[in-house]
């Protein structure tokens, strides 16, 4: 890791507490409710741009949805967030993940998993890396890969715990969305009493989310 790239974790959150709803499946990825969590960015022609659709709104919300694609050279995430369910991999019919042929990420990803399988190479520069020896190595994987440039964690809720917990997070987006959802995944519940030395920098509310940025010390 060099001294100047930094671990980002950017995730959206309803107001109880939850960035997945209840009873999560390959059909509803996010559980019952949890695409409201989504509802302020997939607006955006910020947001719709890289995912391949026209048209779009720019708002108050963009500069912040920008924010979190400059200067990324790679993304970590959970298996529940690349999904195909848990368990091993099919050989059969293997998952390739929710984003089709042509990912929106255009660098290289890192999934944390139990279960090995062989790097997934996708268009538009995406590969998919599956890693299972824990978010330490990871971590190191991403940070090489990214040759400089920050590290994106985009969940879900267990691996942004284990970082949290680890002490690795340089800064953290929560966009909290106004919608209860009542049950489902909690994002600080196996986190502790404090964020570990991330304090909050800056607020942006807008009717429809509101961006709390945090930033650890002696990292800017």
């Amino acid at each position: 890791m060099t001294a100047s790239a930094k671990l980002r974790f950017t995730i959206s959150m309803s107001l109880d507490g939850f960035v997945a709803g209840p009873i999560e499946s390959v059909g509803n990825p996010l559980g019952i409710g949890g695409e409201r969590l989504h509802d302020w960015v997939v607006p955006l022609a910020a947001w719709r741009a890289p995912h391949g659709y026209e048209g779009g709104e720019v708002n108050e919300s963009t500069p912040v949805f920008e924010e979190s694609l400059a200067n990324v050279g790679a993304t970590l995430m959970g298996r529940g967030m690349f999904g195909g369910a848990p368990g091993p991999w099919n050989a059969n019919h293997p998952w390739n993940g929710w984003w089709g042929d042509n990912p929106p990420f255009h660098h290289p990803v890192f999934v944390l998993t139990h279960h090995t399988r062989e790097p997934l190479a996708l268009e538009g520069g995406t590969t998919f890396t599956f890693v299972t020896n824990g978010i330490e190595e990871a971590l190191e994987l991403a940070m090489t890969a990214a040759g400089g440039k920050d590290v994106a964690l985009l969940g879900g809720a267990s691996a942004a715990q284990q970082y949290l917990v680890a002490d690795l997070v340089d800064e953290m987006e929560i966009s909290l969305v106004p919608t209860l959802l009542g049950g489902g995944k909690r994002l600080f519940d196996s986190v502790g009493a404090n964020l570990h030395g991330l304090d909050l920098v800056r607020t942006i509310a807008t009717p429809k989310v509101t961006h709390f940025k945090f930033a650890r010390h002696g990292r800017d």
